[in-house]
């Protein structure tokens, strides 16, 4: 969902006596066949790599299934976590999945009634918050926690917005980045007195 007011939401958890868990910047690279083909069928291939406020880095392969039916978006995952994500693209790209688009990310996980609520910025887009539980139930009555009901639910992944944005303004980029969008925002801004 689109979050208009991170701050609010961060005072509404902390209220709520939701705990912090990690403030992560991430990069996402994401790959597929030649054709497309893990896109054309609903599926996803990234090597994420996370670093957290301490510096300590985790690189995670993750293969993303078809979205399931129902109200919640929801596919399967298959993770594994990596040593080196260079030598982790170079594995996939001999298996014959290339590289493709990569986008940075800034993400704040709270656990709030055995959910993860992830407060999340993308360069261009702004702020998002997804919550992730055990259970559409689960999830639900956190949404409805955090008064978030009517909410719109976005069925469309990250990547794919950016794409629709790159698109849209005509960017031709194979790295989406926080400095370049904070370039961008800054450029149209009006000069102040």
């Amino acid at each position: 969902m689109r979050l208009a007011d991170r701050p609010g939401m961060e005072r509404l958890l902390e209220s709520l006596g939701a705990k912090p868990v990690a403030k992560l910047t991430e990069t996402n690279t994401f790959f597929d066949t030649a054709e497309g083909l893990l896109k054309s069928s609903d599926q996803g291939l990234r090597v994420r790599v996370e670093i957290d406020e301490q510096g300590n880095r985790r690189s995670i392969i993750t293969h993303k299934g078809p979205r399931a039916h129902g109200q919640l978006k929801s596919r399967s995952e298959t993770e594994v976590e990596v040593a080196d994500p260079r030598r982790a693209a170079e594995l996939l790209d001999a298996l014959g999945y290339h590289q493709g688009v990569s986008f940075e990310k800034r993400r704040t996980r709270w656990s709030l009634e055995g959910c993860n609520v992830e407060l999340d910025t993308l360069p261009f887009l702004g702020d998002f918050i997804e919550i992730e539980g055990p259970s559409d139930e689960r999830v639900l009555a956190v949404r409805d926690k955090l008064g978030l009901s009517d909410a719109a639910l976005m069925r469309s992944s990250y990547i794919a917005m950016l794409w629709s944005y790159m698109r849209e303004h005509n960017l031709h980029t194979t790295h989406i980045a926080f400095s370049e969008a904070e370039t961008k925002a800054n450029a149209a801004a009006p000069a102040s007195a």
